[in-house]
């Protein structure tokens, strides 16, 4: 079996992912990393010389590649994936694939992205908390319709890593 952790960026995706693997004994895929590595670029470069609609092309391809030839993995998608494309299809016909949405406040997003937000492509052009949280909470709304079709959701407000884990063990198992 396949677990998809998806959620808004920020919301402990990678982080969790890694941890679960280790608990399963399952091998850990991050797909943001994954299409670096096929298109030998980062994300931004991707972002930047290509623009989102490829990006978003690729990153379809790149799942159902995935999903296809790599069984028994903890699998973290890129906060906007299930939303494009028909990927939220691909996850949901996929019978070997369980999907956890990691729920994360917008307070709490705010608080972790900010810091952060040179890394990532969609928000490094926001310059305030109130930018940041208006896009965000813009994103959230758009986003949620597709988050809430995943097979189990986890809020992780007010929790450590190991007790998202657990949780979500205590949700597969």
């Amino acid at each position: 079996m396949n677990i998809v952790l998806m959620g808004y960026m920020g919301s402990g995706k990678s982080l969790i992912g890694k941890e679960l693997s280790k608990k399963m004994a399952l091998e850990y895929l991050d797909l943001d990393d994954y299409i670096e590595i096929q298109e030998k670029k980062s994300i931004s470069e991707i972002f930047e010389e290509k623009g989102e609609i490829y990006f978003r092309r690729k990153e379809s391809v790149y799942l159902k590649e995935v999903l296809e030839h790599h069984k028994n993995r903890v699998i973290s998608l890129g906060g906007g994936t299930p939303c494009f494309a028909g990927n939220l299809e691909i996850i949901q016909n996929s019978s070997s694939t369980k999907s956890i949405y990691l729920q994360t406040s917008l307070e709490e997003l705010i608080k972790r992205l900010f810091k952060e937000r040179n890394k990532r492509p969609l928000i490094q052009h926001l310059q305030t908390q109130d930018e940041l949280k208006d896009f965000v909470r813009k994103h959230l709304f758009e986003r949620s319709f597709y988050y809430n079709q995943a097979d189990y959701k986890m809020v992780t407000d007010k929790k450590d890593s190991n007790q998202i884990v657990e949780e979500s063990l205590a949700l597969l198992l």
